[in-house]
């Protein structure tokens, strides 16, 4: 898989990248620790170099599986991982990335990110010049190669910058998730921000396989999750079946066809999860999928049926 270099930084990143929030198992249903590991392996070994994980995940074991998983290669790989919003003023920082940097097993970390703005679920304003000024601490330091935020609007990652160098921004964004293509996307081209997409596949919706009348155990995230609902769930239906015909055309599934689709948007790179090696290794092959200008205008316009009717501002679970 050819490497992209992550915005101005020295890092080079796969284009789809290892989400791994379901090894953190909560918040999740039915994820078992040997599954996790397995295909963490597996994407690593069909080219996913880049594994996206967090500290809130689990409360740092999704950290702890990636490392008994990829330790042993180390050096082929890039670790990204974030400190959540409760954690954010400056003492808090540096903690907060000891225990990733312990979790993980290493003594740096390739790209280190604001989870959640400050405020994010109740939690403590910060000003973001305390934030960015121990980032760059850390970075100076070699604890941390290059600096992220997720889940910021333009209007954040502007005032971010005056701080510090942002080389990526982890928006949700997908066929179905459009919202960072008209918010934060411009100002990142301008400024040579890597997008790192996350939910690339609308949580398995752009998979097919969840089809009308499917319920979520509670317990599952996706439970909440605005796409699965009522008439947004109906239109994704829709889309879903007027993209067949053109992944049928490339022998490929309709994940592939939509995260081949978001990694040729302009600076974006998808992190896409599974839960079993056979998913990792088909999320990989995507980056193999050559569409044509017309297909990825097609592609845009079949996305449209769900978003041009769906406010897709805010956050997606109706937490």
């Amino acid at each position: 898989m050819q490497k992209r270099t992550l915005g101005r930084s020295t890092v080079q990143i796969s284009p789809i990248l290892m989400g791994t929030w379901q090894a953190g198992k909560r918040m999740w249903v039915g994820i078992e620790d040997a599954d996790s590991i397995k295909t963490i392996r597996a994407g690593y070994e069909a080219g996913i170099t880049t594994i996206d994980t967090a500290e809130v995940y689990g409360n740092g074991h999704s950290e702890q599986i990636v490392a008994e998983t990829l330790s042993d290669v180390r050096e082929h790989v890039e670790y990204a991982t974030k400190v959540f919003s409760n954690h954010l003023k400056y003492q808090q920082v540096i903690e907060a990335c000891e225990r990733s940097l312990k979790n993980l097993k290493t003594d740096y970390i390739d790209l280190y990110q604001i989870h959640w703005p400050a405020g994010s679920f109740n939690s403590e304003i910060v000003p973001i010049e305390e934030t960015m000024s121990v980032l760059n601490h850390l970075k100076q330091q070699g604890k941390i190669r290059a600096i992220g935020v997720s889940n910021f609007s333009r209007q954040q990652i502007v005032e971010a910058s005056q701080y510090g160098t942002i080389d990526s921004l982890q928006p949700p964004y997908s066929l179905f998730w459009r919202n960072v293509e008209t918010d934060a996307m411009p100002y990142c081209i301008e400024n040579n921000i890597s997008i790192l997409a996350y939910s690339p596949l609308a949580q398995g919706l752009l998979t097919g396989k969840f089809g009308p009348g499917h319920k979520f155990d509670p317990e599952d995230n996706r439970a909440k999750n605005r796409l699965f609902q009522r008439e947004n769930f109906e239109r994704a239906q829709q889309a879903l079946d007027q993209l067949r015909p053109i992944a049928e055309n490339h022998n490929c599934s309709l994940a592939q066809l939509a995260l081949a689709w978001l990694i040729v948007q302009p600076q974006t790179n998808a992190i896409a999860g599974a839960r079993y090696p056979e998913q990792a290794k088909d999320n990989a092959k995507a980056a193999e999928i050559k569409l044509s200008v017309a297909e990825i205008a097609q592609i845009d316009n079949i996305g449209r049926i769900v978003t041009d009717h769906f406010n897709n501002t805010g956050i997606m679970w109706d937490w």
